[in-house]
């Protein structure tokens, strides 16, 4: 996106990271937002803003270590700001999935044509906060790393359609095109 904050980026009139807080508000108890930028902006959507706790913003895994370590439910549902059609059911679906299995994190897993995990989708345990720092310490960068080495549930999101909800917008060219949908 050109180097804009990308959950300020307009998306059919509404900032992307609104979108997301619009469709989790009516599925969560409380809400989180992770940002690094423009906290203000963010701040006055009346929605709690955390910051990562170190200064070179190492990426999604630095913001839902914030997320764990401020949340006040046992759980944590995760989703990215750039994904603005993910299913109204999510969280309902991700902890449907886990079905009293001893697992520490639901993830969400599409199918198009095979199997495909999205890993920023999830739905994780709060005591999986001090694993996660563990592994950010240890030089890992990557959610799916993280997510693969703890108890998981994959979670088929298999519906008609449910695929295409997981999309990211990473260009102005995905933005306008689903935009245009």
């Amino acid at each position: 996106m050109g180097g804009q904050d990308k959950g300020l980026v307009d998306f059919n009139g509404t900032a992307l990271a609104q979108w997301a807080l619009q469709r989790l508000r009516p599925q969560v108890s409380a809400l989180l937002l992770s940002a690094n930028r423009h906290l203000e902006q963010y701040a006055a959507w009346g929605v709690p803003v955390v910051q990562d706790g170190t200064d070179d913003f190492p990426g999604p895994l630095a913001g839902l270590l914030a997320g764990l370590r401020h949340c006040a439910t046992p759980w944590l549902a995760c989703v990215p700001c750039d994904a603005p059609a993910f299913p109204t059911d999510l969280v309902a679906r991700l902890a449907g999935g886990l079905g009293g299995q001893p697992a520490a994190v639901a993830i969400t897993v599409t199918d198009r044509g095979e199997p495909e995990m999205q890993p920023v989708f999830c739905l994780v345990s709060v005591q999986c906060a001090d694993s996660l720092q563990a592994f950010l310490q240890g030089g890992g960068h990557r959610m799916r790393d993280w997510l693969q080495a703890l108890p998981a549930c994959p979670v088929a999101f298999d519906r008609p359609g449910d695929a295409r909800a997981f999309l990211n917008l990473n260009t102005e060219a995905e933005l306008r095109l689903a935009a245009s949908r």
